[in-house]
């Protein structure tokens, strides 16, 4: 499904992704871990459009169509979303109001129909109940006066109702305590299904411990220095970073 190779990306003419290869199967979840200033963060954004991020060489591509050429509005019709690390506030606009107006829009993207507003929140109300979430909380501007644990709830409730096909989680678990940790993950193994894949990205094995990764790998200086299973999560919480660092240099 995803398929990066060799990527190259560079910000404010600073190399950070430097020949990153990564395959992401259809129906699978991998996690990237990796030091601070390894570019997983970067990585998130050169994927997803974000503007400032020049990929200098490279490929990255979902079912073969090639990603690096389309606008991000575009890769998010093509059903590409991320959750952020720290999620905007958007003062004056209803969650609610933001949510559908960007499933409406995506949908025209595809050459779909509007969703009407019964059906809106027919499954806006189904969807919160699932994450926990206050559907007045959903009446309110966009993360505005919403608590850590909130805003990560927010990102996830956008998710489900978008329902995109590549789903990559920049430190999803960032801040939350474990009650939040386990209802967000909760909200993402939901969302798991053979024609989706995800692509997690976290500092800590206490977020694989809820949602499983198929496969995990670690990036160090801009590349994946080493892949493996779900217990290279825990060599990495149990030994640090060190050794990867010492390959990357």
């Amino acid at each position: 499904m995803l398929a990066i190779n060799n990527l190259c990306a560079s910000v404010a003419n600073k190399p950070i992704i430097k020949g990153l290869t990564l395959d992401v199967p259809a129906g699978e979840v991998h996690a990237i871990m990796g030091p601070n200033g390894a570019g997983k963060s970067t990585l998130s954004y050169v994927l997803t459009g974000r503007s400032g991020y020049e990929v200098t060489s490279g490929a990255a591509s979902l079912d073969g169509e090639d990603l690096l050429g389309l606008e991000a509005n575009e890769r998010a019709a093509r059903g590409v979303f991320l959750s952020f690390q720290y999620p905007l506030e958007i003062p004056g606009v209803p969650a609610l109001t933001f949510i559908r107006t960007a499933m409406n829009a995506q949908r025209k993207a595809r050459g779909e129909a509007e969703i009407g507003a019964p059906a809106f929140l027919k499954l806006a109300r189904e969807t919160a109940t699932s994450l926990k979430i206050d559907f007045e909380m959903l009446k309110r501007s966009l993360n505005v006066g919403f608590s850590g644990g909130e805003k990560k709830r927010m990102e996830i409730f956008q998710m489900a109702m978008l329902s995109p096909r590549l789903l990559i989680l920049d430190e999803t678990d960032s801040g939350l305590d474990i009650d939040a940790l386990k209802i967000v993950s909760a909200g993402v193994n939901a969302m798991r299904s053979p024609d989706r894949a995800m692509l997690v990205i976290t500092h800590y094995q206490r977020l694989l411990d809820y949602i499983k990764p198929d496969r995990v790998h670690v990036l160090s200086a801009g590349r994946i220095v080493a892949s493996g299973g779900p217990e290279l999560a825990l060599e990495l919480e149990r030994d640090g970073y060190d050794k990867y660092v010492q390959v990357a240099a």
